[in-house]
């Protein structure tokens, strides 16, 4: 006989002796037939292991390599994939953190900047007008008084004088009244036309 046979033969002892644990446990004697049905199956568990034994004497080492391997396998790619995960969301947040703060502060200094220059601008004009405003004022009541001043001092003089050469007795009264009147007149204007700068200026102010 060959070993096949043997092998046969074995495992047909060995489902003949299972079936009669069924029998037993069918007809009654429950306790016995699981009995003998277990000592059937550790016995066969046995056989089996010991023909693997035989036949294929590295079947438990390979069986323990593969097992390894696909544990070591998913464990590294479990770890790869939290690892680059990770990495993967550092990263991007960091890039989308730096761009919005960059892009934030780029506006902000921007917006600051238009507002800071605009008041700036409307400060110094709004400065710059009233100190212009106010010196051409003082300056052209300054020149218009000097001027008029200057003038009526001049033209009374040059009148007074000639009326005086040419009308030594008779005219002298008279064209001193007339001239007096004018200067007085022109004096007066003058006034009025300061007083009415004087009080726009003061307008101006108050605005």
């Amino acid at each position: 006989m060959n070993s096949n046979q043997i092998d046969f033969l074995t495992d047909l002892a060995y489902g003949l002796l299972l079936f009669a644990a069924i029998v037993l446990i069918a007809t009654g004697s429950r306790a016995a037939g699981i009995a003998f049905g277990l000592g059937a199956l550790v016995s066969y568990v046995v056989h089996v292991g010991w023909k693997m034994a035989r036949f294929d004497p590295d079947w438990m080492t390979k069986e323990v390599t593969e097992n390894l391997e696909e544990s070591v396998a998913e464990e590294v790619s479990e770890s790869v994939t939290e690892e680059v995960s990770k990495n993967v969301e550092e990263t991007v947040t960091e890039e989308v953190s730096e761009s919005v703060t960059e892009e934030v502060s780029k506006n902000v200094e921007k917006t600051v900047a238009e507002e800071v220059s605009k008041n700036v601008e409307e400060t110094v004009s709004e400065s710059v007008e009233e100190t212009v405003t106010e010196e051409v004022t003082e300056n052209m009541a300054e020149e218009v008084s000097k001027n008029v001043e200057e003038t009526v001092t001049e033209e009374v003089t040059e009148n007074v004088e000639e009326t005086v050469t040419q009308k030594v007795t008779e005219n002298v009264q008279a064209t001193l009244t007339s001239e007096l009147d004018s200067i007085i007149a022109q004096l007066e204007e003058v006034n009025e036309r300061i007083d009415e700068r004087d009080d726009e200026d003061e307008e101006e102010k108050e605005n």
